[in-house]
């Protein structure tokens, strides 16, 4: 697992190796691993590094210094170094010196003190800075041209929780020192490439998590020697209806190629859905559909009181549900057959929904909203976005980066909900099956934009048809384990 780290926890292990290491130490670790990334991304962008140009844009605080540093160290290897202090005063002193003493420029933080760098290192703020860019600031980065690598985070992004509410950085590649911090994974378009430099520090076990693609590919259902139909997942589908089959079909689809246990369709699209896939068992309603191992609820299936019935009468039972879409705001309009519902149960909003649910959007700080929403109800919740967040009622939550926003588009939540269904239905927890879909689903999305050379935009139907090629792609992880 990738484990992120509140900057309250990574300062709390900072602080014995700065009171037992030499002066200066910690920092110096750092700065030589920033040198190392922005020396490997000159080469790789340029062709060399010794002649090269390379600006510093440097704050009050020890992001700035660690920028020093590493600008000194540059500056030894021939690259011509320039730092621009934003509060001169302030910038920090050891490197500095160990700057000028190297052959470093200092300048005026003005735009026209830029040049043409090959790269920018962003050293304005570190973990402890919150807000936007101050306008000094956010002018000097405004006319940057060049890639920009930022120092542990990008300044003007929150660091825990990835919000943006003003001027900020957007870096090629973000180096984190010591451990990944929530903004490396929450905003990840704002950090582009994140590469983490060991310090030394020693942390607890993480309670945001990602899941590699390795240990998503090992816990994939197949079919064993003595599986059949029944013991590999009997998934339940109600979404849809004859009047709006799409998402009866999309969802069901989902179930299908996600595992190769039996999909029950149960609703009135139930025509449309096997026109597509004959091989599911179809019936008109949940009464009528017999036994499954899990259930799928509310997809495109109205909110009008038959759809409010079923949603109870699957609620009831013992089994584990996942309620998307409609579900989620009939839900909102009556909680009660969630709430401290015993059996496994896993909501899967958008923002929209989600604030529906809860009266308020999950906004600015994503993973305290549905960390509260799930303890508050004691339900797994999925939020959907870019970084897709999964919280236990523990609090413990996984997080996935999509890598990108080509699942934005009707349908692809459908998608979504018949994946995690059919591994919910294999006997995997809510959570691990959330994290599992979430990640199948943005890598069927990402093929779906690749297939189509992101001249165009994906829709679900791309999406659906690349679900088999992603559980491959992810199983075939499996040799790095």
């Amino acid at each position: 697992m990738r484990s992120y780290h509140p900057c309250d926890r990574v300062r709390a292990a900072e602080a014995p190796l700065l009171a037992s290491l030499p002066d200066g130490t910690l920092m110096r670790r750092a700065a030589h691993g920033l040198a190392r990334v922005a020396a490997a991304e000159l080469r790789s962008r340029t062709g060399g590094i010794a002649g090269r140009r390379v600006v510093l844009l440097i704050g009050s605080g020890d992001n700035g210094g660690d920028a020093l540093w590493a600008g000194a160290y540059l500056r030894r290897r021939g690259v011509a170094v320039t730092a621009l202090l934003l509060a001169p005063d302030r910038a920090h002193p050891a490197g500095l010196s160990a700057l000028r003493a190297a052959g470093g420029r200092v300048a005026p933080a003005v735009p026209d003190a830029l040049g043409d760098p090959d790269l920018v290192l962003d050293g304005i703020v570190g973990i402890s800075g919150r807000g936007p860019l101050r306008p000094a600031a956010a002018a000097l980065v405004d006319a940057i041209t060049a890639p920009i690598v930022a120092v542990d985070t990008p300044s003007g992004v929150d660091p825990d929780t990835g919000a943006v509410d003003g001027p900020a950085v957007s870096a090629a590649v973000t180096v984190a020192f010591g451990a990944l911090k929530p903004v490396h994974a929450l905003a990840g378009a704002r950090c582009g490439r994140v590469e983490l430099v060991d310090i030394g520090l020693d942390l607890p076990t993480a309670e945001l998590v990602a899941a590699e693609p390795a240990e998503i590919g090992a816990i994939w259902p197949v079919p064993g020697a003595d599986d059949d139909k029944y013991s590999q997942g009997v998934v339940g589908i109600i979404a849809g209806s004859a009047t709006y089959p799409g998402a009866g079909v999309l969802c069901t689809g989902a179930a299908v190629a996600a595992t190769s246990g039996m999909v029950r369709y149960a609703g009135t699209a139930a025509d449309a859905v096997l026109a597509r896939y004959p091989e599911v068992v179809a019936a008109p309603s949940f009464a009528a559909a017999g036994r499954a191992q899990a259930w799928v609820v509310g997809p495109g299936g109205g909110t009008d009181e038959a759809a409010a019935r079923t949603l109870r009468e699957v609620l009831a039972t013992d089994l584990p549900v996942l309620v998307d879409a409609d579900g989620l705001t009939l839900l909102a309009q009556n909680p009660s057959p969630v709430r401290n519902r015993p059996a496994p149960t896993l909501l899967t909003p958008h923002a929209g929904e989600f604030a529906r649910l809860t009266g308020s959007r999950p906004e600015p700080d994503r993973v305290a909203a549905v960390r509260a929403l799930a303890a508050d109800w004691q339900v797994h919740v999925l939020l959907k976005g870019r970084a897709t967040l999964i919280a236990r009622p523990d609090g413990h939550a996984f997080v996935n980066d999509a890598g990108g926003s080509w699942a934005s588009t009707a349908g692809a939540g459908d998608v979504l909900s018949g994946l995690i269904g059919a591994l919910m239905s294999a006997g995997m927890a809510p959570d691990l099956a959330a994290a599992a879909g979430a990640r199948a689903h943005a890598l069927a999305a990402n093929l779906a934009a690749r297939d189509g050379v992101g001249a165009a935009p994906v829709s679900a139907s791309a999406i659906l048809t690349q679900v088999r090629a992603a559980v491959r792609t992810l199983r075939a992880y499996m040799s790095e384990l």
